[in-house]
């Protein structure tokens, strides 16, 4: 789940960047970039993942 959220934050980065809109400084591309980077570095942690089905565990 926060790689999609990454992906998504990702692309807002992207917009306001190719857009040249105009933001205060707590909502610049960079701050969106670093967000998402953090979103991602969680995602590969396995922090906000979906817990596997029952049969993908250890067998017994």
């Amino acid at each position: 789940m926060l790689g999609i959220a990454a992906a998504v934050l990702f692309f807002i980065a992207f917009l306001i960047n190719a857009a040249h809109i105009a933001t205060n400084d707590v909502l610049s591309s960079t701050n969106f970039m670093l967000i998402g980077l953090a979103a991602l570095a969680l995602h590969i942690a396995g922090i906000g993942g979906a817990r596997p089905a029952r049969g993908w565990g250890r067998r017994r």
